[in-house]
């Protein structure tokens, strides 16, 4: 590297260019990075915000994401980790499905992601025009992906550690070195998206997603964020579902409701490194960051660029 009078001549760049995401034939890439507003149709959800079990509140929240920068919701009836109620596939169902149908109603051209890691709810959802099947268990149900592409949906393919859904990591060890777990991800990352290519789901509606928390200690996502860059090298868009995770409390020693800003700089991290889609429950604070880095980057330009320009 040459300097020239204490300044170096060359500059530190972004990472490889960022695939993209197309969804309805709307494209997210580096400098357009999409942000998804988390809906919990569960009394249960961990945060406990983001709970919405009656129909009117629920729709307000989703007035408020849209109004706020989010370009999809995203609808879950089971809440991820193994604590609270069992929900079998009809309460499920029953949970999503109604509501998805409100939403559709009332914003007919918004994004929907569904989550769900079963084939039977996605099914059952599909006259609400699901564009997203966010699958966060892995392929539990190997019909599911089969789903998404007769839906004309993209897929998200997760990284779970290989526990079945519902399972918090207990024990969890990829191997001696650091960065086994980075090489697991990668290795279940490609052969799922591979899988759901094969399935009929096209590249550009594959979505990765590392799944920081499920199947990992905290030294393990820490390790993954970090490694953001070669996720992305596996050529599909990623999806970084970071908000107010525990990973996120267990760095800095604090309660859900304290996460938010530790969770924006793992959003700066995972952006710089070429993160397309984030799932938030705080849209407009991540949305302000997507932005900020997407021109840090220098792949959008300013929303206004008038100091120090010529006066007319």
């Amino acid at each position: 590297m040459r300097h020239s009078g204490g300044v170096s001549e060359t500059w530190p760049s972004p990472p490889i260019p960022t695939p993209s995401l197309v969804l309805r034939g709307r494209r997210f890439d580096a400098g357009h990075p999409a942000v998804m507003g988390i809906v919990n149709r569960t009394p249960d959800s961990f945060y406990a915000a983001a709970r919405y079990t009656d129909l009117g509140p629920g729709l307000a929240a989703v007035d408020r994401l849209v109004a706020e920068g989010a370009d999809l919701i995203d609808v879950g009836g089971v809440r991820a980790g193994q604590e609270g109620e069992e929900v079998g596939p009809a309460q499920e169902i029953e949970r999503v499905r109604p509501f998805l149908l409100a939403v559709r109603e009332r914003h007919p051209s918004l994004l929907l992601s569904l989550d769900t890691w079963r084939a039977e709810v996605a099914t059952a959802c599909a006259d609400a025009g699901i564009d997203l099947v966010n699958d966060t268990w892995a392929g539990a149900d190997p019909e599911l992906v089969a789903v998404a592409a007769e839906l004309g949906a993209g897929y998200v393919v997760s990284h779970t550690g290989g526990l079945p859904p519902r399972t918090d990591p207990v024990d969890i060890s990829y191997g001696p070195d650091p960065d086994d777990v980075v090489r697991d991800v990668l290795a279940v990352l490609a052969g799922g998206a591979a899988r759901a290519v094969a399935a009929g789901v096209p590249a550009e509606r594959v979505l990765v997603d590392p799944t920081l928390d499920f199947g990992k200690t905290t030294r393990n996502s820490l390790r993954v964020l970090a490694a953001t860059g070669a996720i992305a090298g596996l050529g599909y868009p990623v999806l970084q579902a970071l908000s107010r995770k525990d990973f996120v409390g267990e760095t800095l020693d604090l309660p859900v409701d304290q996460r938010l800003f530790g969770t924006l700089a793992a959003t700066a991290v995972a952006a710089w490194l070429g993160t397309v889609v984030f799932r938030a429950h705080d849209v407009a604070a991540t949305r302000q960051v997507a932005d900020m880095v997407a021109s840090l980057r220098g792949d959008r330009p300013p929303a206004v660029a008038v100091r120090g320009e010529p006066r007319a």
